[in-house]
């Protein structure tokens, strides 16, 4: 009886030992699709909400499935592009006190090994992709051509001045686009949201590229790690900010303008979300350098809560005689033509 269960707990220990060697051989090759950034994918769900906007009639069960399908595609997607900036990065990370001790700069990965899980994740991804419908899977094949023009030389939009912010958040209106699509809604979204999505999408992506600058402190190992650093300084980060941000307020206007005046309500919250994550950036070893770290700051999440929130509500609750009081009650005269 003892060999038999010393036989069974041997034969437990090494299934065990097995389990675990699998495990640890596995887990550099999950890492590098960085599942951790999957919640960025978050960014899909206000095309959702404004498409719900636009129809009320979507509001149905086979819908709820397709935004889930397409929640997941994204997040495939995504870490597909993931895995190929980890690859093409690893020289350059080895400049960075913390991403020099990522999988692929540490060798921990085969790259080989490395290109084909690039290739399969994108093969899932935009294929399944296209199973909801075409609109969709065309937004997720742009998604994911958007990661190979950032990351893949002689194009490599990351290592130029300002493409490198406008190309990346570029990806904030084609998540946005991936939610509306995947409720069925055939018009694309308007123009004004989409360029107002990539503008908020570039804010944050410029106070980043802010705060690694303001980290790495001297500007010739800053540009070893990011070549556009070679040309940035904090003023030309700042004014970019600023740029985006402006940019975001008067697309957003003619959004509200255009089709929801009581959004205008939920204005003061988002703003102030938006210069508490600048506040962020100017901190030393800012969290804005890390976005999938940002949950831990409890102040934050909840100015997002809260913005977010009053958005929605604006959106679905009338308030009777709002519209009434922000509808001019002056014209400038119309000039006949000549």
């Amino acid at each position: 009886m003892y060999l038999e269960t010393h036989g069974i707990n041997c034969g437990l220990t090494e299934k065990i030992k097995s389990g675990l060697v699998v495990v640890m051989t596995l887990r550099p090759y999950i890492l590098i699709a960085r599942p951790d950034h999957w919640f960025k994918n978050i960014f899909v769900l206000p095309g959702v909400v404004v498409a719900l906007f636009f129809n009320r009639h979507l509001f149905c069960w086979d819908v709820a499935g397709n935004v889930v399908l397409g929640l997941i595609c994204a997040c495939v997607i995504a870490s597909s592009n993931y895995v190929l900036n980890e690859i093409l990065d690893a020289a350059s990370d080895r400049h960075h006190p913390e991403k020099k001790k990522r999988p692929i700069p540490s060798g921990q990965i085969n790259l080989t090994a490395a290109y084909i899980l690039w290739v399969v994740l994108a093969g899932l991804g935009v294929g399944s992709a296209f199973y909801i419908n075409p609109a969709f899977g065309i937004s997720g094949l742009l998604l994911w051509i958007m990661g190979v023009l950032y990351n893949l030389p002689p194009i490599r939009l990351k290592d130029w001045p300002y493409a490198d912010v406008l190309s990346e958040s570029v990806n904030n209106p084609l998540r946005l686009a991936m939610g509306w699509y995947s409720t069925g809604l055939i018009p694309p979204p308007p123009l004004s949201m989409i360029l107002a999505y990539w503008m908020f999408g570039a804010f944050l992506m410029a106070v980043k590229r802010f705060a690694e600058y303001r980290k790495i402190g001297q500007a010739d190992i800053a540009a070893n790690y990011r070549k556009s650093f070679s040309y940035y300084t904090e003023e030309k980060l700042l004014l970019f900010i600023l740029f985006c941000a402006g940019f975001f307020g008067m697309m957003s206007g003619v959004f509200i303008a255009r089709y929801r005046l009581e959004l205008t309500l939920a204005t003061p919250l988002v703003v102030y979300a938006m210069s508490y994550y600048l506040h962020l950036g100017f901190k030393p070893d800012s969290p804005a350098q890390y976005p999938e770290k940002l949950f831990h700051h409890k102040k934050l999440v909840w100015l997002v809560l809260l913005a977010v929130s009053a958005c929605i509500g604006a959106l679905f609750i009338n308030l009777p005689g709002f519209e009434y009081a922000l509808i001019p009650k002056i014209m400038p005269p119309v000039v006949p033509p000549n």
